[in-house]
């Protein structure tokens, strides 16, 4: 679960550029979201043709796949409509809870796609930890079964400022992040791992990262700043970050040892 909602995250940030969500950005969400948690593999990122019960309250969410389709559509295309990216969290946050589009991890769904408008007008994300679980379930209650969106209303209000410290103390304490690392980082990784086991030598890495830079097809914008970037990750490898790059101990000692013989 910790792993799929990494991969819905970076999804959403990656696409944060767009200026619409799609249907497919939420079927897409969901099935990173439910990745080796359904029965029916067949049925992450699709929406649910059979009726679903939820837990704890006499609401039926719609049990007719067509009807249910089209109101999937008209989420979509009203959400898009909306303006205020705080209207359009709690949009979705109410009328996808509502709908239970999918056949299991709605509510993990609901609230990734809630932060999608937040995250592309870059402003802090909504997260639900640490909150009472107990007035969640009453806000959802209060939609399931008198379509009163108050309590649900009542309760991102208080969630949100709570959620936005919480972040804005984590981001002091880690500072920024290179946004040119994160947005390379599968390239950057490639480069570095075939640097070591590619067994190159030290005289022949500059060399090399620029020839591996141009087989990537990285920017010709980006090269400088990329370069600098790779060079002081490699030479600040050691055996206890080597993980990040996929590269074993053994692989690590039998690069290093190459260096020292060249006496590098």
């Amino acid at each position: 679960m910790i792993l799929n909602h990494k991969a819905a995250i970076e999804y959403i940030v990656e696409s944060s550029s767009e200026n619409t969500i799609s249907s497919h950005e939420v079927r897409s969400i969901h099935a990173l979201l439910s990745e080796n948690l359904l029965g029916d593999p067949s049925a992450s990122g699709r929406l649910r043709t059979i009726a679903v019960g939820i837990s704890g309250t006499t609401y039926l969410p719609l049990d007719n796949p067509h009807v249910l389709r089209e109101c999937f559509d008209t989420f979509i295309e009203k959400f898009n409509q909306i303006e205020d990216p705080f209207e359009q969290s709690f949009f979705a946050l109410v009328h996808l809870s509502y709908m239970q589009a999918f056949e299991d991890v709605n509510k993990r769904t609901v609230r990734i796609v809630a932060n999608i408008p937040l995250i592309k007008n870059n402003l802090r994300p909504l997260s639900f930890v640490d909150v009472d679980q107990g007035a969640y379930v009453k806000a959802l209650l209060g939609v399931y079964e008198r379509n009163d969106v108050s309590l649900m209303r009542d309760f991102y209000l208080w969630a949100y400022p709570r959620s936005s410290q919480k972040y804005s103390a984590i981001q002091q304490a880690m500072g920024e992040p290179n946004l040119l690392k994160l947005k390379y980082r599968a390239q950057i990784h490639d480069i570095i791992r075939t640097i070591v086991l590619e067994m190159v030598e030290g005289s022949q890495v500059v060399s090399r990262i620029q020839r591996l830079i141009h087989v990537h097809n990285l920017p010709v914008t980006d090269y400088t700043e990329l370069f600098k970037v790779i060079e002081t990750e490699i030479m600040s490898l050691h055996d206890g970050n080597i993980a990040r790059f996929k590269i074993t101990p053994r692989e690590f000692q039998s690069w290093k040892a190459q260096q020292n013989r060249m006496g590098i």
